[in-house]
């Protein structure tokens, strides 16, 4: 299966990435690694300051995502991550600007880290809006949670890869079923 998102949600995809689940391992481990991480995808200017609250709220905006694409297996989307992307929209400053045609996007209206997260959060409504958005998934495997874009054609796509994740999970449940 392929993981790669398609356009600007790929930068969503290798943002909600930046912790992984086995090990767990994080990626984003300095304000100064975040700033180094927004820089190479354009979100950020390369001098600007990032600060520890920064790298916060970065990481929790992060989380907030992973949560929301958990509802993407049929879930429900916890209230506390949405509040989390909310506040973060809101810090950002987010307006709509209107094209000559049908075009609609979401601008920050502030620079920085806050800007940076908005972008990405604009990235998030044009994949809700294109359709692209429920395709980005996260494994459930509780020691994975790898975020992946599902290229089957019933959308059915639950593992991130079945070779890895898919296998453990029916090893267990075979175990589970047969008592070894």
């Amino acid at each position: 299966m392929a993981t790669e998102a398609p356009g600007r949600l790929e930068v969503v995809r290798q943002f909600v990435n930046t912790w992984d689940g086995d090990g767990p391992v994080e990626q984003l481990t300095g304000a100064d690694v975040l700033r180094d991480w927004l820089v190479e995808r354009d979100l950020l200017a390369a001098g600007a300051r990032v600060t520890p609250a920064e790298l916060d709220r970065a990481r929790a905006l992060r989380d907030a995502l992973r949560e929301l694409l958990r509802a993407h297996h049929g879930g429900e989307v916890d209230p506390a991550a949405a509040a989390t992307l909310d506040a973060a929209a809101a810090r950002a400053r987010l307006r709509a600007t209107f094209g000559t045609g049908d075009d609609v996007r979401l601008v920050p209206e502030v620079g920085g880290v806050d800007g940076s997260l908005g972008r990405l959060l604009a990235h998030v409504a044009d994949a809700m809006r294109d359709g692209t958005w429920s395709r980005l998934k996260v494994c459930p495997a509780e020691d994975c949670q790898y975020a992946f874009y599902d290229t089957s054609r019933n959308r059915s796509g639950v593992w991130c890869t079945m070779g890895v994740c898919g296998n453990r999970a029916k090893v267990r449940s075979y175990r589970e079923r047969h008592g070894r």
